[in-house]
């Protein structure tokens, strides 16, 4: 880079940059009104995607819903305390695994916001039809493909 900050300028020009600069905005955007929205239920966003693995694959262990969430067992076991003492989940241990159970209060916390929660992000990509949702999809589907993990 030079003294004018030409070569900075120049870089922040590529299209995959602004498209990356802008991703970031969008994300952080739906996670801000996510999170405000999640709070209704006293639910975090971490506890949200723990709920939501959980609900959607009951008898899964802690190390699959560790590697879905792309954070370590250990991380994730104080959620998962956190959310056995709220009454919403259960482990049973099964051979050397813990596997994760919703509990019947669990399950209706998933069946009400589970939706809602799909509904509200929904509203946030409205703004693109159906077609470009789908667009968008593969299009970010690809890219995280090309990242590996």
């Amino acid at each position: 880079m030079n003294t004018s900050g030409t070569a900075t300028r120049a870089s922040l020009r590529q299209p995959a940059v602004l498209a990356w600069l802008r991703l970031i905005r969008v994300c952080h955007k739906i996670e801000r009104i996510g999170s405000e929205h999640l709070r209704r239920w006293g639910l975090s966003p971490a506890q949200f995607d723990v709920l939501a693995h959980v609900g959607a694959a009951e008898g899964i262990t802690q190390q699959e819903l560790a590697d879905s969430l792309l954070v370590t067992k250990g991380n994730v076991c104080q959620l998962l305390d956190r959310m056995a003492q709220s009454g919403w989940l259960v482990r049973r241990q099964v051979g050397r695994a813990n596997r994760l159970y919703l509990t019947d209060s669990g399950r209706a916390l998933f069946a009400e916001v589970v939706p809602a929660h799909e509904a509200l992000i929904a509203e946030q990509l409205k703004t693109l039809s159906p077609a470009e949702q789908l667009q968008l999809l593969v299009l970010l589907r690809r890219v995280d493909r090309a990242l590996g993990t």
